[in-house]
């Protein structure tokens, strides 16, 4: 097992940054308003100037696998190279690819993105739990090996998947089971190690309401969208985050900043001035 487990890794990171996570979604249109063409040249161009400007002033950037494993084996590429890049400037690397399947299948999902000698290696990895979180052991235990973390989707905030995430089972919504489910895990992490934080996160969004989550109880970090474009504000994510322990949320923010490219200045300012907006947020 590596020395630190990712729930610290990430911890010392929002405390030593901000709770900012940059996402970097090269979409079409975003390419277009950089001046910029729609291939794999052009992702990894976007990703440069991204990854340098949020260097020393966000905690992570966050790769969405979607817009690159749209250009084929030129995308995964370019992807493969600014995790490399971004890694060695100090950033957490989160590859936003939503894997979530059974047995060996996630087992060769975790050898791709997780560890030492995986060629598209995370540092976090995001997954959806609909299979069942038992299914996927192989890379939960991956994860742990190699001092890794996992971001389990358990409240979204788009609202068309709310219902099957609120949707109730004989004693609990799913979405509790599933925050319930990841926080036994981190105790059973934390009472081996002797860290505060497990490696096993959970995506909860911003935009959603307060609900009856027990949010305090995971033992872990948060992913959480819905931050900037999509609406929430960094008050919206105070309040919803109020029970979480300090240095345990990272917020992700990607086509508000992206939209201020291609220059890299103005992109470092907007990623500042929203790193400072979630540091009063979030009491840091």
């Amino acid at each position: 097992m590596a020395s630190e487990g990712f729930g610290s890794q990430l911890s010392h990171a929002i405390a030593a940054t901000s709770p900012l996570c940059v996402g970097l979604d090269p979409s079409p249109a975003l390419l277009n308003a950089w001046g910029l063409n729609d291939d794999a040249q052009a992702l990894e161009a976007m990703g440069q100037t991204v990854i340098e400007a949020a260097q020393g002033v966000a905690a992570a950037i966050k790769p969405q696998v979607a817009y690159f494993e749209r250009h084929g084996a030129r995308g995964i590429a370019a992807l493969e190279s600014l995790l490399r890049l971004a890694r060695s400037t100090g950033l957490l690397v989160i590859a936003d690819a939503k894997r979530g399947d059974i047995d060996a299948t996630m087992d060769a999902y975790g050898q791709a993105w997780i560890g030492d000698d995986a060629p598209l290696r995370a540092d976090a990895l995001t997954v959806m739990p609909y299979m069942g979180l038992g299914a996927m052991e192989a890379v939960f235990e991956r994860a742990e090996r190699h001092g890794a973390g996992i971001f389990c989707v358990v409240a979204s905030s788009n609202r068309e998947g709310r219902s099957i995430q609120t949707a109730r089972g004989p004693h609990d919504s799913v979405e509790a089971m599933v925050l319930a489910n990841l926080a036994q895990r981190n105790r059973d992490y934390c009472s081996r190690t002797g860290e505060m934080y497990g490696p096993f996160g959970a995506v909860v969004g911003a935009t959603r309401e307060a609900g009856d989550l027990d949010l305090g109880s995971l033992g872990g970090c948060f992913l959480v969208p819905g931050f900037g474009a999509q609406g929430a504000s960094a008050e919206d994510v105070g309040v919803l985050f109020g029970s979480a322990p300090a240095n345990s949320v990272l917020v992700n923010s990607s086509r508000a900043i992206l939209s201020k490219g291609p220059d890299r200045g103005t992109i470092r300012a907007e990623i500042s001035r929203q790193a400072e907006l979630l540091n009063k947020a979030l009491g840091g």
